[in-house]
């Protein structure tokens, strides 16, 4: 499929996503929290005749991305709940991931689990 596609493809589901959102902010946070991005790149990768070993492979790193990602958005969450900015709250978020993984890189390679 040609990057043109896929970038379609991709955009109609963030609409879509941010369109339930803004009529369903509880329910549009659900639909985020699918694992859209992680699935839509899979059939994109598969589309594109990856082996079955680097869709394996992509889907671990999504595992390790997972812990990152919950921290980033407490982060975010408790800083707009204190009524701070949004580009403020998301750069402490981002500051937190970055923080998370690489202690979480140094303790997998510490301990060899990856």
């Amino acid at each position: 499929m040609n990057v043109i596609g896929k970038i379609i493809a991709s955009a109609f589901v963030i609409a879509a996503v941010t369109e339930l959102a803004r009529r369903f902010p509880a329910y549009g946070g659900i639909i985020a929290a699918l694992p859209l991005v992680s699935l839509l790149s899979m059939i994109w990768l598969y589309v594109q005749g990856e082996t079955a070993t680097v869709l394996s492979k992509f889907a671990l790193g999504v595992l390790w991305g997972l812990p990152g990602t919950i921290v980033l958005l407490f982060i975010v969450y408790f800083a707009l709940k204190h009524s701070l900015h949004l580009y403020f709250s998301i750069s402490l978020g981002i500051a937190g991931w970055l923080i998370f993984m690489f202690l979480q890189d140094v303790i997998v390679k510490s301990f060899k689990l990856y």
